[in-house]
């Protein structure tokens, strides 16, 4: 891992994660509490020593920035080390980035001055554990100019991938880019199909001109997984690496939080009494920036009046006053009030629920106060007049909402 160069690319609007993103980048957004999203690839980076990371950004990138330089401040620059951000800076080109492949070439330079041997390049959307050393180890023992990591997954699924065809020695022969249906099974599981999880490593001697070549093309769309991988199948050695889950579940463990329901979705998975995605596995740590609030606190052992949460993360600083929170994810700075009741929902910090409310299956944005008496998720064509609903039936409260009687007076300068 010491000849690598990771390339994080965090840039994405996240258009499908909206009203989340309206203001922060999608690799920003809170996961789990505590957590962004991207501190899971970043936590993979560390854990498989890796320690000279790019990070790629483009929209709304201020929350990101500093979650980057507050949490993630930990490698030792003088010995080579860093996790360090790059904006878009227009070096070699006069667009923003077009694609995943544009976003790798147009910082060509910044890649080039590392001098390394190998580029891991990833993105910053995923919830999933993975040791990319083992990934790397393959690459070289095969021999590779590229590998591609691929996860087992439904054959009904294959719209949502890019659905690779692997031989019986794991090189791949073809490419389909999210087919409506295909009849490619995996050599790993005849069942099962392989799909691209958009992780590469790549030499760095192929990697350079690959990209060069496909910058010149007027008719590319400047993307690995469309023009990039298939381009390269005649003329170069590429190989699928089968995913090995470092979750260790039965099952394996991958998210695309990239919707909203698959977000909500990421985070329920975290609340059950054994966990789908594990946080507590010390030989595997997810880590963030944590800021100082005092322990959670639950007031009032009377009935009705209790505070109290079950089968639920609750987060520092957190007040649950009298108010009962169930199968939720609170993150810092929670206030509930008395007879409240809150289920299968995730607060964002500094959120304030007044009494009496009666909130379900609803995401609320960071800021939020909700006022005394209000009811939301059990009559969605009442909310969608008031919030964003999605057609699953989730309710997204931010803090511009119209039920505002008197709203709070919000600084968009204060540190998410």
């Amino acid at each position: 891992m010491k000849d690598t160069l990771g390339v994080l690319l965090a840039g994405g609007a996240g258009e499908r994660l909206y009203p989340l993103t309206r203001d922060r980048a999608k690799p920003a957004v809170t996961f789990g509490g505590i957590y962004r999203i991207i501190d899971v690839t970043l936590s993979n980076c560390v854990n498989s020593g890796l320690r000279r990371i790019y990070i790629l950004t483009q929209y709304k990138a201020l929350s990101l920035n500093r979650q980057i330089r507050e949490g993630w401040n930990i490698l030792g620059r003088e010995i080579g080390e860093f996790i360090e951000i790059l904006p878009p800076m227009k070096r070699v080109s006069d667009n923003w980035y077009m694609g995943t492949a544009d976003a790798v070439y147009q910082n060509i330079y910044s890649i080039g001055s590392e001098q390394p041997k190998y580029v891991l390049i990833l993105g910053g959307d995923h919830i999933y554990k993975m040791n990319y050393e083992r990934m790397l180890r393959q690459h070289v023992d095969c021999g590779a100019d590229v590998t591609v990591a691929t996860l087992l997954t439904e054959p009904e699924e294959c719209r949502h991938f890019g659905v690779v065809d692997i031989d019986a020695k794991s090189q791949i022969t073809g490419f389909v880019e999210k087919p409506k249906e295909t009849k490619l099974r995996s050599p790993y599981d005849a069942s099962k199909i392989s799909a691209s999880m958009g992780i590469y490593i790549f030499n760095t001697d192929v990697l350079i001109p690959v990209l060069l070549k496909d910058a010149e093309n007027p008719k590319s769309s400047h993307d690995f997984g469309k023009d990039i991988l298939p381009a390269m199948l005649n003329d170069y050695s590429v190989y699928a690496f089968n995913f090995v889950d470092e979750n260790k579940k039965e099952a394996l463990y991958w998210r695309d939080v990239g919707t909203l329901e698959a977000y909500y979705e990421a985070n329920m998975d975290l609340v059950s009494v054994s966990p789908v995605f594990n946080l507590y596995d010390e030989q595997w740590p997810i880590r963030t920036h944590q800021r100082q609030y005092p322990p959670a606190k639950f007031v009032f052992a009377e009935s009705p009046r209790m505070g109290h949460a079950l089968d639920s993360l609750v987060s520092g600083g957190c007040i649950i006053s009298g108010g009962t929170v169930k199968n939720c994810v609170l993150s810092n700075d929670v206030r509930v009030n008395s007879f409240t009741e809150i289920e299968d929902s995730i607060l964002f910090s500094h959120v304030n629920v007044g009494r009496n409310c009666r909130i379900r299956k609803a995401i609320i944005d960071r800021d939020v106060h909700v006022p005394e008496g209000t009811t939301i998720g059990f009559e969605p064509d009442v909310d969608r007049e008031r919030y964003f609903v999605t057609d699953s039936g989730i309710t997204v409260v931010t803090r511009d909402y119209s039920l505002f009687e008197n709203p709070v007076t919000v600084d968009y300068f204060t540190s998410e």
